[in-house]
């Protein structure tokens, strides 16, 4: 297979280090808007080439999307007017708006919309991860409206990067993102901003810093490029989300002002009913 990667920075790099090492892919093509993302990619061996847009679709099999989803939103429409045989995928954090996009395309068959659950706080081709999707969650979202063949290349790609695989509409991703991921990258940046505003007044806050903190706020490295277009998108779910978590903030200011220790200690028992998800 012969594959175009548009965007090779922390997902499609790691795709890009998978697909090699699974012999899935014998000559993988970089599209970079960056030039600098693009000779550190093939410097790294993450790609074997650089090529513009319409050369690298007509040469490939499969194209992966991987840039921010409001480009991808703006890329897939043109990608879909070069396809012919070619599959072509996305691997954005949102997926109405871009289903949307093409919904009337008349190559809209040959699209399959993706999300691979796994991400760190890092980017760039130099983020990129060896076995990074190994034992996660991929979701396949609006499988009907995709070729039988286009499915089937994708689900193959997946099961050997070691994915499960969920299935959904693209609308109940929203919403179950919004709950899983998108709010908490909000309360992270949110959280790093709290204590950043007071580290004006006390330096020594960060020496103070221990792993629990470390793990709350590594989120809120994450590059905002990316994720402002996530929560422009799914603004309705992320708003929802927000609301309720403002009012179980609420709940906890409200005990400790009040000094109800015992609504608290029954607020913080039902939060640790997460380890039914979360071993």
């Amino acid at each position: 297979m012969r594959v175009t990667i548009i965007g090779t920075g922390l997902i499609g790099g790691s795709m890009a280090i998978a697909l090699k090492e699974k012999g899935f892919a014998k000559h993988i093509i970089g599209v970079e808007k960056h030039a600098a993302h693009a000779e550190k990619a093939l410097a790294l061996g993450l790609i074997d080439a650089v090529l513009p847009l319409q050369e690298a679709v007509a040469q490939s099999d499969l194209v992966v999307l991987a840039t921010p989803i409001n480009a991808a939103e703006t890329l897939l429409p043109q990608v879909l007017d070069m396809a012919d045989r070619q599959v072509v995928m996305d691997v954005g954090s949102t997926k109405k708006m871009i289903c949307a996009s093409v919904a009337g395309h008349a190559k809209r068959g040959r699209f399959v919309a993706t999300h691979p659950m796994w991400g760190t706080e890092y980017s760039g081709p130099e983020a990129a991860v060896k076995g990074a999707f190994t034992d996660k969650a991929t979701v396949i979202c609006d499988k009907a409206n995709s070729d039988a063949d286009a499915v089937a290349c994708v689900e193959e790609v997946y099961r050997l990067l070691g994915m499960h695989l969920v299935y959904m509409n693209a609308g109940d991703h929203d919403v179950h993102v919004a709950y899983v991921s998108h709010i908490s990258h909000i309360t992270s940046f949110a959280l790093a901003n709290t204590v950043l505003e007071k580290e004006k007044e006390e330096d020594a806050i960060f020496e103070l810093a221990s792993g629990g903190f470390e793990s709350t706020v590594r989120l809120a490295k994450s590059n905002p490029a990316m994720w402002v277009p996530i929560f422009m998108q799914n603004k309705e779910n992320v708003l929802d989300v927000l609301n309720e978590h403002i009012a179980q903030l609420r709940k906890f200011k409200s005990c400790l002002e009040k000094e109800n220790f015992d609504y608290l200690q029954e607020l913080i028992e039902n939060a640790n009913g997460i380890r039914r998800i979360l071993k």
